[in-house]
C-alpha cells in the first residue's frame, strides 16, 4: 500500500511539473560572450580550392538565456568565407539563442579567388572577421587565411555531358582507351619550375618521346586520385639538390597531395601515384620527397634496360597506404634512399627484374592497420584470375642497407621455384630484421649462413631518432654504425645530407649523429 501511494505521490510531483513549466525567457546579449579562439586560422589554401571546414565555440558563462541580435560577417556578402550557424548557412543571422551555461558552434569555410587579392610574391592574405552583436555590446573573431598562387594542369570536361578527358596509352604496340582521367602535358609545361607549385587534378601524362623535367625546389602536389604517368618513350627527370643549409633540405622537389592543412601533412593515400609506365625510358629522380600517396612510385616493365628504368638517389618516400616503391619486373637502381611508413611493404620488388639498392634505408613503421607484408617483399611471380606468371629475379642487391620496422621478419623472399628461371638476391654489410622463432622460413633463401648473405647483423636496434615522425637518422647507439662495406662505401661516398662516409662507413641513408 506504502508502494503505490508513493508512487502516485511521484507521479502527481511530475505532472504538476510540466504544467507548470513556463517559456523560456531569452534576453539581449550583454557583451559578454566567450570564444574558444580570437582568431580562426583557416592555415593554406590554393587559389579556387576550398578549405577544410573550422569551427569556433561560442560561450554563454551567465546564468541566463540570452538572444544575440545579430552574427555576421564584416564583409558583408562579398566576403569570401562562409558560415554555418546553429545548422543554417549563411553571412549573416538574426537573433541567435544560446541558454545559460551553454554554448554553440559556428563553423567557417572558404574558397578564394587569388584574383581577387593585391599579390604578395605569390602569397595572398585574406582576412575577415565574425561580428557578434553592435554598438557597445560589439565583439568579433578574426579570420586569417594565406592563399598561394599555383599552376594548375587538370583534364577538359564535356560541359554538357560532364565526361572528363581520359588517356589513350600504347601498351605493348596496341593504343588502348583506358578510363584514366587525364591529359598529356603540352609542350610548354613539360618544364616544372619552383616558381609557383602545381596542383594536379586526374594524371598529368608525359607524352611519348618527351621528357618532364622538375627543376630543384619545385613542389607539385596532387588532388585525390592524381599523380604522374610516364608514357612509352617518355622520361621524368626529377632535378632536386641539397640546400645551403643541409638539414633542411630546401632544394629538393616534393610530391604531395593538395591538402595544405596541418592535419593533412601525414595522411596516407590522398593522392595515387607516379606511375612509370611500361616502356618508359631513363627515370631519374634525386633529391624528392614523395609522401602521402597510394604508391610512391609505381615502376612497370624493362627489366633489362641498358639504363636502369629508374634510378633513384637521395630521396625519401613516406606515408603509402600501399607501397612506398612498387617494382613490377622492371630496374631499379636506389642510392640514398629513405623509404617508410607503407601499408603494405615499403620496397617491393615483384615479379623479378634487375635491383641494386646501396646505401639505403628500408623501414617500416606503419601503425593505422594491420599489414600483410614485411618492409621488404621480393618475389618473381604475377597472379592473374586464371595464370600464374613467372620470371627471372635476375638480381636484387642490398649493400649497406637498413632493413627494418615494427614487424617481424621485416623482409620475405618469396619464390615460386621453376628450373627454367633464376633468383638472384644478396645481402651484403646490412643491418637486417629476421628473426624466424617459429621456423616457418625454410630452404637455401632464409640460409643467413649462406651464400646469399654476407657480414650482416640481425635484429639489433637502428637507433633512429623518431621512426614514428619519419625521422631514420641513426644515433650513436645504432647497429649499423661501422658495419658498411668500405669499397661499397665509395661508390656512393656521402650521405643523404651530403656528410661524407668515412673510412668505417655506416648502414644506411644516414651517417649517425649524436642526438
Amino acid at each position: 500500500m506504502k508502494q503505490a501511494f508513493y508512487l502516485i505521490f511521484c507521479l502527481s510531483v511530475l505532472i504538476s511539473t510540466n504544467s507548470c513549466r513556463k517559456d523560456l525567457d531569452f534576453g539581449p546579449s550583454s557583451g559578454n560572450l566567450e570564444f574558444s579562439k580570437d582568431t580562426v586560422y583557416l592555415d593554406t589554401v590554393f587559389t579556387n580550392i576550398g578549405s577544410s571546414t573550422y569551427n569556433l565555440k561560442v560561450y554563454n558563462r551567465s546564468s541566463n538565456d540570452i538572444r544575440i541580435p545579430s552574427i555576421r560577417l564584416a564583409l558583408g556578402e562579398s566576403s569570401e568565407y562562409r558560415l554555418n550557424v546553429d545548422g543554417m548557412p549563411g553571412k549573416e543571422f538574426q537573433n541567435v539563442e544560446i541558454l545559460a551555461k551553454d554554448s554553440m558552434y559556428v563553423f567557417i569555410e572558404t574558397t578564394i579567388d587569388i584574383n581577387n587579392l593585391p599579390n604578395l610574391n605569390g602569397e595572398f592574405l585574406y582576412t575577415d572577421k565574425i561580428e557578434f552583436d553592435s554598438g557597445s555590446n560589439s565583439q568579433s573573431v578574426e579570420l586569417v587565411t594565406l592563399v598561394k598562387d599555383a599552376v594548375f594542369i587538370y583534364p577538359d570536361k564535356d560541359n554538357t555531358t560532364g565526361v572528363i578527358e581520359t588517356l589513350t596509352l600504347n601498351i605493348g604496340g596496341e593504343v588502348v582507351e583506358t578510363e584514366i582521367q587525364g591529359r598529356y602535358l603540352l609542350p610548354t609545361e613539360l618544364t616544372f619550375t619552383n616558381e609557383k607549385p602545381y596542383v594536379v587534378y586526374g594524371y598529368a601524362a608525359v607524352p611519348n618521346n618527351e621528357t618532364l623535367t622538375v627543376e630543384a625546389g619545385a613542389r607539385v602536389h596532387f588532388h585525390a586520385n592524381s599523380g604522374l604517368l610516364v608514357a612509352e618513350g617518355a622520361s621524368l627527370h626529377v632535378n632536386g639538390d641539397l640546400s645551403a643549409d643541409q638539414d633542411l633540405l630546401e632544394n629538393e622537389v616534393i610530391f604531395e597531395g593538395d591538402r595544405l592543412e596541418p592535419a593533412f601533412s601525414d595522411v596516407p593515400g590522398q593522392w595515387g601515384t607516379i606511375w612509370l609506365f611500361d616502356g618508359s625510358v631513363n627515370n631519374i629522380i634525386n633529391y624528392a620527397t614523395i609522401k602521402n600517396a597510394a604508391v610512391g612510385v609505381l615502376s612497370e616493365g624493362n627489366p633489362d634496360a641498358i639504363n636502369n628504368k629508374l634510378t633513384i638517389t637521395n630521396s625519401q618516400v613516406y606515408n603509402s597506404s600501399n607501397f612506398g616503391i612498387l617494382g613490377r619486373n622492371t630496374s631499379i637502381l636506389g642510392e640514398n634512399l629513405v623509404i617508410n611508413n607503407a601499408g603494405q611493404s615499403s620496397f617491393a620488388a615483384t615479379y623479378g627484374g634487375n635491383y641494386n639498392l646501396t646505401h639505403c634505408t628500408i623501414a617500416n613503421y606503419w601503425n593505422n592497420s594491420f599489414r600483410q607484408f614485411p618492409a621488404l617483399l621480393v618475389n618473381n611471380f604475377f597472379d592473374t584470375v586464371d595464370t600464374r606468371y613467372i620470371t627471372d629475379l635476375t638480381e636484387a642487391n642490398f649493400n649497406n642497407c637498413i632493413i627494418y620496422g615494427n614487424d617481424n621478419p621485416e623482409f620475405i623472399l618469396d619464390e615460386i621455384e621453376d628450373p627454367s628461371v633464376v633468383f638472384n638476391f644478396k645481402f651484403t654489410n646490412c643491418l637486417l630484421r629476421f628473426e624466424d622463432t617459429n621456423g616457418s622460413f625454410t630452404g637455401e633463401n632464409y640460409n643467413l649462413n649462406g651464400p646469399h648473405y654476407e657480414n650482416n647483423i640481425y635484429n639489433l636496434s637502428p637507433d633512429f631518432r623518431d621512426a614514428n615522425e619519419n625521422d631514420l637518422i641513426i644515433g650513436n647507439n645504432s647497429a649499423a654504425n661501422g658495419i658498411g662495406d668500405t669499397i661499397i662505401a665509395g661508390q656512393v661516398p656521402f650521405d643523404i645530407l651530403g656528410e661524407p662516409r668515412t673510412a668505417s662507413p655506416d648502414a644506411g641513408a644516414y651517417q649517425h649523429i649524436m642526438f
